[in-house]
């Protein structure tokens, strides 16, 4: 009976510290949390993501690289409200990704978060100015309307040339899309998504169309909307230039979260010179699961299964020996 009742109270005991333990993300801005996204094409099911976790930290600028099919743009899209996921929990901004109606998914993007596209063409009206792009959303949130629409139309102006001059681009305010670089365009367009003070900013290869050079004002937008106005930044891209100017990059393979980068400055103690130095990091997720990296598998010719080897402070991964008994 001792015996029993002694299982009982450490059961009891565990529940209740489960209970205690704050909720995973409770403290992110954004929260993936075993997310699942299933596409049924031709009668054959692709899971897209498969179980991804992911934090995001308010104010941070972080980029999300992957090969193509990878997941990461299926990732955007629901952290943009454009899709849905078929599993797990998505939250931004308190905001509960699974269980929004297409009311509040339409409110969401227009309030929340702010979307930059590739393609320069889809984020800008091509018969309106890059002023009246960026005055648009605040007026589609109804705040032009009523007995005070003359001064509301008059703060809307104001906010967008702040942005504007903001980005390094006040000489476009009266310039459309076609008058405007691919560079101008891409920050008339950031300056769009932030019209309405997003809590998040999101773009899906925002420099992918631009020579280096371009890409590089591009991204300076990016910093100076986190840095000065502490938008939250997440960035999909391919370029490698945009992935170490961040501090944190994370890689998202098959659907899951598989490694990550962290950078952080120091200085180096002969010169006196402050660097930046960068160390990656495997992933563990929710589940348990690693990915481990492919030049490390192949360099040690580990396939199928690996042994686990529980030391004092740490985990050894070994190749499989073979022996069965």
């Amino acid at each position: 009976m001792t015996t029993v009742n002694t299982t009982l109270t450490d059961l009891a005991a565990r529940a209740r510290a489960s209970r205690e333990r704050p909720a995973y993300g409770h403290d992110a801005l954004i929260t993936c949390d075993r997310l699942v996204r299933v596409f049924t094409t031709d009668g054959t099911e692709v899971q897209a993501l498969q179980g991804l976790d992911l934090l995001v930290r308010e104010g941070e600028l972080m980029a999300l690289v992957g090969a193509s099919g990878s997941g990461k743009s299926t990732l955007m899209n629901i952290l943009a409200g454009l899709d849905t996921p078929t599993a797990g929990a998505a939250r931004v901004a308190g905001r509960d990704l699974m269980t929004m109606t297409a009311r509040d998914r339409l409110a969401y993007r227009r309030t929340t978060v702010g979307f930059v596209w590739q393609q320069t063409s889809r984020n800008l009206l091509p018969y309106l100015t890059a002023a009246q792009n960026i005055a648009l959303p605040m007026q589609l949130t109804g705040k032009g309307s009523g007995p005070r629409s003359r001064k509301a139309r008059r703060g809307q102006t104001e906010r967008a040339l702040h942005l504007l001059e903001l980005l390094e681009i006040p000489d476009c305010r009266d310039r459309r899309p076609h008058q405007m670089s691919g560079g101008q365009q891409q920050r008339a367009a950031i300056a769009v998504a932030l019209a309405n003070e997003p809590a998040v900013l999101l773009a899906d290869e925002p420099t992918g169309e631009l020579d280096s050079h371009t890409a590089e004002q591009v991204f300076a937008a990016f910093r100076t909307a986190n840095q000065q106005l502490g938008t939250t930044v997440v960035i999909v891209t391919h370029d490698q230039a945009v992935a170490h100017e961040v501090r944190r990059t994370v890689a998202i393979r098959d659907g899951r979260t598989s490694t990550e980068v962290l950078r952080r400055s120091e200085v180096d103690e002969a010169t006196g010179r402050e660097r930046v130095v960068a160390r990656e990091y495997a992933m563990l997720d929710r589940a348990g699961r690693l990915q481990l990296p492919a030049e490390y598998t192949e360099t040690l010719g580990m396939r199928d299964r690996v042994a686990l080897e529980l030391e004092a402070d740490h985990i050894a991964v070994r190749p499989d020996d073979g022996d069965h008994g």
